[in-house]
């Protein structure tokens, strides 16, 4: 999370009292340093890095602590409680499946299971035939790589070569890692699999003005340079649906001339939907943006709204690839996750989240770019959609990008009764749940502007 230390020791702040946020001791709050200090001791330091808040309830988009502080949320945990914390109808859900009572069935059916599954195909808009679910992310990361080698196979392909992009990021198992560029990070693996390739991310500052489908086409010919023939060499394209560090997208023309490129050379295109899935970008799912269609789409974090599931969606014909029983998961679509799920898209429905949030997103990205006018020599650029967004930062003295300022201004936002997510590098990430109220998006708004002003006017 970066090489920046959030203070555990308790700061006197000014008090805060509004609807949406309240600050009333020190913070973090008196007793947190010794909760803190007891966890260390027993648990992964791996966990560790985050802002020093211990929390104690949640509830639709505010986080209260121990003594009773009050946030502004404006990270749904990490794109997760899209429709909430702890949502009255997903936890009515849960507390039916409890009293019936049914916990676990392995792979034994389940009435939630073909629920759930169903509606969550046509929460697809069509585009999709079959799912497949399990718990996490990089599960679901990893078994979009067994359907585009087992369909490579199908298909005759000679090595099976999958290509990813630069930045992006796939989750921390070691099929999944693999697929990220990140060399420190996935150092502990000790060798890379050959048959995946990187491709540059179309940065704005990259580009210089070249057209970006000619900047993929470029990206191509050096693969085709080094032997490699898509036609039968190549598999699949795992695209993460943006720069998850950044909410940076791709130029639309980009992800266009990938999908008939896969097209042409039978290769399947497949999208990391977890952090853009399920409303957060003001669709469905953030693919749509690019008016593509995804072979398979990976999905996670707000498809149950707290509990574990993820998923992959995709045609029958590259779904039923695997035999039976040879893609399962013991905690695969139990009762519990599914009834979650299913609970998740009826609000989503029910509430018209989905439009709200592309409402919402027209207000919180405005204000976003009012803010960077404002001070433009500190925030370079302001990427997202709906309601999600980041903040990059630079410093101003030397034009490159300012890796601490994020940190210092997440703290400081905590500070004064709002979270943000700390992303541990040069930027800011912002994703409120998406049924925060248009008066609370705008006193968090409010917040992050008062901060900057603070923290930019005594960096000058």
């Amino acid at each position: 999370m970066g090489s920046y230390k959030f203070s555990v020791e308790p700061v006197v702040v000014a008090t805060v009292k509004t609807t949406n946020r309240e600050i009333r001791t020190a913070i973090p709050c008196p007793g947190t340093k010794a909760l803190l200090a007891e966890l260390e001791k027993v648990e992964s330091r791996s966990m560790q890095g985050q802002m020093p808040l211990i929390w104690e309830r949640a509830s639709g988009h505010q986080i209260y602590d121990r003594a009773g502080n009050k946030w502004i949320d404006f990270t749904s945990t990490i794109f997760v409680t899209n429709v909430g914390h702890a949502n009255q109808v997903v936890c009515k859900a849960l507390r039916e499946v409890l009293e019936q009572p049914l916990l676990h069935t392995y792979a034994y059916v389940n009435r939630y299971r073909i629920e759930y599954i169903k509606k969550l195909i046509e929460f697809g808009n069509g585009h999709f035939q079959k799912a497949f679910l399990l718990s996490s992310g990089t599960e679901a990361t990893e078994a979009a790589i067994k359907l585009m080698r087992l369909q490579g196979q199908k298909k005759n392909k000679r090595k099976n070569k999958i290509i990813c992009i630069e930045g992006n990021w796939h989750g921390r198992t070691m099929g999944a890692q693999m697929l990220c560029n990140n060399e420190a990070q996935k150092a502990w693996l000790g060798f890379q699999d050959p048959n995946v390739h990187f491709l540059p991310f179309p940065y704005e500052w990259v580009l210089k003005g070249m057209e970006p489908e000619d900047f993929f086409l470029t990206s191509m010919r050096r693969l085709n340079g080094q032997g490699i023939n898509p036609a039968t060499d190549i598999c699949g394209f795992m695209l993460e649906t943006f720069q998850g560090w950044g909410a940076v997208f791709y130029p639309e023309s980009y992800v266009q001339a990938i999908a008939q490129f896969c097209k042409d050379n039978g290769i399947l295109l497949v999208f990391d939907e977890m952090q853009a899935g399920f409303g957060r970008t003001g669709k469905n799912f953030g693919y749509q943006h690019y008016h593509v269609q995804p072979d398979l789409i990976c999905c996670g974090k707000g498809m149950a709204s707290g509990v574990p599931l993820s998923g992959v969606l995709g045609s029958a014909e590259i779904m039923d690839l695997p035999e039976v029983g040879n893609m399962s998961s013991t905690h695969s679509a139990n009762p519990l996750v599914c009834a979650a799920g299913l609970a998740t898209l009826n609000e989503l429905n029910d509430k018209n989240l989905i439009p709200e949030t592309a409402r919402k997103g027209e207000v919180f990205l405005q204000r976003l770019l009012q803010l960077q006018a404002k001070y433009p020599e500190h925030i370079a650029y302001v990427y997202g959609k709906g309601l999600l967004a980041a903040l990059l930062f630079r410093d101003p003295e030397t034009g490159q990008f300012d890796k601490e300022i994020g940190s210092i201004l997440a703290e400081k936002c905590m500070q004064k009764g709002l979270l943000l997510v700390h992303t541990g590098r040069e930027s800011i990430k912002l994703a409120p749940p998406l049924t925060i109220s248009d008066a609370a998006l705008l006193e968090g708004l409010s917040v992050l502007d008062d901060v900057c002003s603070e923290i930019f006017r005594y960096a000058d």
